[in-house]
């Protein structure tokens, strides 16, 4: 068995890999046994991944050539954190230089005004060597943060608003020809979700749905003109906001007749742990992907203190798997030194950030402590069961296509911890530094 430790200890990364024998059960190792029981299976992982905005990219151009090549290896390649999944935005969202939307003109009804310029300006650059570099496999979903402001109830991309109910014919038919026009540039897109975070109003692109109103317009409008468009294929995820209201969401959305349009319920971390909403939509809908599609530091309520942080995604991303989760979409891959750009100022932290005057990266412990998760679990892999001695030791476990067995450890104490993991009948015995995450591949 191989363990790879990643400790924080005054600000610098240590980390090691080691290898360690199975051998025959031991007595007197009881009070910190981690068992794993490989023939209970759960969910299947379908992978992990990062959004690349318009931010990310416009940070991208401000790296030089071997620097971006430099970069797309550590997210994207085999030795890397192995992302094979995207998120990106329809039309600006928070996280863009600017405000922009691919048509404005409001008499436009063919949609000949319709352009992806912006797109092709920052987003579809980092795109394509991110793609070049996954090759097949690579799996793309959009999401819209706001319709173009003459859609909208308050005239505006920002504070909230509501699509008109004239223009959801119209807006149906806005997601279809935007995912179009990505195949054009060859990127096929896999997901979309409905809206990004519809019961939010913010100074930023925003737009309000209730379920009522965002079933009804999938129901009606999205589901059949993206099957009338010939893009039936394209998963629909519906909520894409925080855990707390995802079970009441997909209650009030999936029934008889909307089940074969929901592909499955994505969701955000801001709102706190709310594991247990997870495992409670597992339980409701078993055939529905639970896709996590945002996380970040923010600056507005967190600093930038990197052990925490990364402690944060290791919890969360441990939590959520316990609960259900089947895909990792982490927020921005790359910012400046600020946390952005961001047209108004809601600066976050991001595993990977670029002084852009002197071009210059730095990997923060986030990086890491994703990575301890994204290289090791691969696709098709199944939950599996475990136990664990305490509270102060965090675990998720998962088995592998090729049968490996990976467990990852979160010890977020600063005293070392011991752990001997039994598995059919063997015990493998290590130490967990303090202050350190670790994964183990049996």
């Amino acid at each position: 068995m191989k363990v790879f430790t990643t400790v924080f200890n005054n600000g610098k990364k240590e980390k090691t890999i080691k290898e360690y024998e199975l051998v025959r059960e031991e007595k007197g190792v009881e009070n910190s046994v981690v068992d794993l029981f490989p023939e209970l299976e759960y969910q299947r992982w379908i992978g992990f991944g990062g959004a690349i905005t318009d931010a990310a990219g416009y940070v991208y151009t401000k790296l030089s050539d071997q620097d971006k090549k430099k970069v797309i290896d550590l997210y994207y390649g085999e030795d890397g954190n192995r992302y094979k999944m995207v998120r990106s935005h329809i039309d600006s969202c928070d996280f863009s230089v600017d405000m922009y939307c691919a048509m404005n003109d409001p008499e436009d009804r063919d949609m000949k005004s319709f352009s992806l310029e912006r797109d092709e300006k920052y987003i579809l650059p980092l795109m394509k060597d991110a793609q070049d570099k996954v090759g097949q496999g690579f799996d793309i979903m959009l999401t819209p943060w706001s319709p173009p402001a003459f859609m909208k109830t308050n005239n505006s991309r920002t504070h909230g608003g509501k699509l008109k109910p004239e223009y959801h014919q119209f807006w149906a038919d806005y997601f279809c020809r935007y995912i179009k026009e990505y195949e054009k540039r060859g990127f096929k897109v896999n997901r979309i979700t409905i809206q990004n975070e519809p019961l939010a109003v913010q100074t930023w692109d925003s737009c309000i749905f209730t379920p009522e109103e965002e079933k009804a317009f999938m129901k009606d409008y999205l589901y059949p003109t993206l099957v009338k468009n010939g893009l039936g294929d394209v998963k629909i995820n519906i909520w894409d906001h925080n855990k707390e209201r995802m079970v009441e969401w997909g209650q009030i959305i999936i029934d008889e007749e909307t089940d074969k349009m929901v592909d499955g319920i994505a969701f955000h971390w801001y709102s706190g742990d709310h594991f247990e909403s997870i495992d409670i939509c597992r339980q409701l809908f078993p055939n529905k992907e639970l896709i996590f599609t945002e996380s970040c530091i923010e600056y507005s309520r967190f600093d930038t203190d990197e052990l925490r942080n990364a402690r944060m995604y290791a919890h969360d991303i441990i939590g959520d798997m316990n609960g259900g989760m089947t895909a990792f979409i982490d927020w921005n891959i790359l910012l400046d030194k600020q946390g952005g750009p961001n047209h108004v100022g809601n600066f976050c932290d991001a595993p990977i950030m670029v002084d852009t005057e002197t071009g210059e990266y730095v990997t923060k412990l986030s990086f890491d402590y994703i990575g301890h998760f994204s290289k090791y679990i691969e696709k098709d892999a199944r939950r599996i069961g475990f136990s664990k001695p305490n509270k102060d030791i965090e675990i998720t476990a998962f088995k592998n296509p090729d049968g490996s067995i990976v467990t990852v450890l979160l010890n977020p104490t600063d005293r070392e911890m011991p752990i001997h993991i039994r598995i059919n009948g063997d015990i493998v015995s290590f130490v967990v530094p303090g202050d350190a995450i670790a994964t183990a591949i049996i």
